[in-house]
C-alpha cells in the first residue's frame, strides 16, 4: 500500500523525494554522505560555530570526538545535555545537526555536547555506546569547572541516537557513576524485531517513507554484530529487551504515527509508566519519521514541544 496520502499536506512533496537506502542494491558510503549533506542542507548547520575537543575512550577504546555549544555569555549555563545524532547508528555526524543544537542551546541557556560515536558496521555493540557513555563521564567529571551542575546532565538523541541515549541512561543507572536528570528520546530505534518476521506489531501505515522495515533489519544486524540473544548486555544494545526499567530519569518521547518505531515507542512508555518513571509521550499524526526536519507547521510545532519539554526537564 502507499500511505503518501496519510503524511502531513506540507510535508508529502519533500517525504516522497526523501532520499531512500536499499540496503541490498545501494552503497552505504553514499547514503551516508546523502545524510550528512542533505540534514546539514535542512538545518543550516554550516552557519554554526562550535567547539571540538577528544575525549578519554572507556578503558582500551579510541579518544571519542565531541562537539559542544555553548549558550550566550548573557545566559548563566548550570545544566547540560549530551546529545546523540540519528542515522540508525550505521551513518550520521554530530556536525549535520548543528543548525538544531546551537538554537536549542541558546534557547534553553544549556551547554550541549554531542557525540562523534563510533559506526556500526565497523564498530559493532557496544562501541558506539562505550563511546556515548565515555562522553557522559567526562562531561559529568568536568562539569562544575564549566559552571555546570553534575546533577542537571539530560541525555537526548534522535532514531538511533535515541536508542543509545536510552542505553546510555540505562548503562548511567546500572554502573552508578552517574545520576541522571532526564532523558529525551527523540522518535527512538529501541526493538530490533522492528521490521522482521519476529516483529510484536507490523501496522502496514508505518514505515513506507525514511526509514524502512529493510533499512531498519540492515541497521540492527550491523550493529548487533555477533551479540547473542542470550548474552546479559542485549538489553543494552535493544533497550526493549532490558526486563527492569525502573530507577530511571524523567523520560520525554515523541514519535510519529506514520513511524515505523511508534509501536515500541509507544510500548516503551508504557513500560515506563508501570516502572514508576515520570514520563511523557506524544504521537504525532500525519508524522514520518524525521519529521520534525521539516520545514512545515507540523515540524514547528514539535520543535516547540521538545523546547518547552527541555525547559521543564531540565
Amino acid at each position: 500500500m502507499t500511505t503518501l496520502g496519510l503524511v502531513d499536506a506540507e510535508q508529502r512533496n519533500m517525504v516522497a523525494s526523501f532520499p531512500a537506502f536499499d540496503p541490498e542494491q545501494d552503497d552505504l558510503m553514499a547514503f551516508r554522505r546523502d545524510l550528512v549533506e542533505g540534514t546539514t542542507a535542512l538545518l543550516n548547520s554550516r552557519s554554526i560555530q562550535y567547539e571540538e575537543q577528544l575525549v578519554p575512550g572507556t578503558d582500551d577504546a579510541p579518544d571519542v570526538r565531541i562537539i559542544l555549544f555553548h549558550p550566550p555569555k548573557s545566559k548563566r549555563t548550570t545544566s547540560a545535555i549530551l546529545y546523540v545524532h540519528g542515522g540508525g547508528m550505521i551513518a550520521g555526524t554530530p556536525d549535520m545537526q548543528a543548525g538544531t543544537l546551537g538554537r536549542l542551546a541558546s534557547e534553553t541557556g544549556t551547554m550541549i555536547v554531542s557525540v562523534d560515536y563510533r559506526l556500526a558496521p565497523e564498530a559493532p555493540f557496544p562501541g558506539g555506546l562505550e563511546d556515548v557513555y565515555a562522553a557522559l563521564i567526562w562531561l559529568h567529571d568536568c562539569a562544575e569547572e564549566m559552571g555546570i551542575d553534575p546533577d542537571r546532565i539530560m541525555v537526548m538523541g534522535d532514531s538511533g541516537g535515541g536508542c543509545l541515549a536510552s542505553a546510555t541512561a540505562l548503562l548511567a543507572r546500572d554502573r552508578g557513576k552517574v545520576k541522571l536528570h532526564a532523558q529525551v528520546l527523540i522518535y527512538p530505534m529501541l526493538d530490533l524485531r522492528t521490521g522482521g518476521a519476529n516483529a510484536p506489531s507490523d501496522d502496514p501505515t508505518t514505515g513506507e517513507f525514511v526509514w524502512t522495515r529493510a533499512q531498519n533489519q540492515h541497521a540492527w544486524s550491523a550493529v548487533r554484530g555477533k551479540l547473542a540473544a542470550d548474552d546479559p548486555r542485549f538489553g543494552y544494545l535493544s533497550p526493549a529487551f532490558m526486563p527492569d526499567l525502573s530507577g530511571l530519569p524523567a523520560t520525554f518521547i515523541i514519535t510519529g504515527a506514520l513511524d515505523l518505531f511508534r509501536d515500541e515507542d509507544i510500548t516503551f512508555a508504557h513500560r515506563l509508566w508501570k516502572a514508576a518513571v515520570p514520563t511523557e509521550l506524544i504521537v504525532y499524526a500525519n508524522a514520518v519519521h524525521a519529521f520534525d526536519l521539516l520545514p512545515s507547521a507540523l515540524g514547528e510545532r514539535v520543535r516547540h514541544d521538545v523546547l518547552e519539554a527541555v525547559r521543564r526537564l531540565l
